[in-house]
Parts: structure tokens; sequence; C-alpha cells
């Protein structure tokens, strides 16, 4: 009886940190974030493009490289780039930020983000 208690807690753990997680595709999320990113931005780490490196970037505090020159308005953001945070930065970068200097308009597909978001997870 508490070997089976055991083995469940195990399961709702090992499932509770699944959905911690981007519920988008990561490989998918590569794709997108090569056609619609790359000109910018790079998951390698310390190398700097018109963008800072999103190499670790989840969890991550804004405007947290020092090797980046970032805007004045992310320098004030004050923000920690958590899922629901990325999400609505790709969405509307200057609603998130109003004053940002990155010019993208944003990702208006809600499964585009949240598979960029899984895709920047993995670049660890």
């Amino acid at each position: 009886m508490h070997l089976s208690l055991g083995i469940m807690g195990g399961i709702v753990v090992l499932a509770w940190a699944s959905l911690a997680q981007a519920a988008g595709d990561a490989q998918a999320g590569e794709a997108v974030f090569k056609k619609t990113c790359a000109v910018c931005h790079t998951t390698e780490e310390g190398k700097n493009k018109i963008g800072p490196s999103l190499n670790a970037v989840v969890g991550r505090h804004s405007a947290s490289l020092s090797s980046f020159q970032y805007s004045d308005a992310m320098k004030k953001a004050d923000k920690t780039w958590d899922d629901e945070t990325l999400s609505n930065y790709l969405a509307n970068p200057r609603e998130l930020v109003p004053g940002t200097k990155m010019i993208f308009v944003g990702l208006k597909s809600e499964e585009d983000r949240q598979n960029v978001i899984a895709f920047l997870e993995s670049q660890k």
C-alpha cells in the first residue's frame, strides 16, 4: 500500500513538471524562430546580434546580459522572462515594454508563441 502511494506520488510530480514547461512543440518553435527571430537573435551563448542572445532566456531577468546594450525602456522594464511574460512580449513587444528598440511587430499566433517558447526553453 505504501509503495503504491509512493509510486503515485512520483507520477504526479513528473506530470506536474511536464506541465510547468511551455505547452508548445520545440521543433516547430525552432522553425518559427529561424523564420522570424534569427535575423536579430541567436541562441548561441555569449553571441549577440542586433538583439541579445536568447540562450537560457527563460527564467532570466530582462536586460541582464552585460554584453548587450539594451534600450532604457528594457532596462526599466523589470521583467522575468517566464512563459506568460514571453508570450505577452512576443505577441506585442511595444505594448509590454513601451519604448523598446525591438522593431518586431509580434507573433499573433498563440500556437507559434508557445512553440517558440518551448524552443527557447530547450536552449540552455
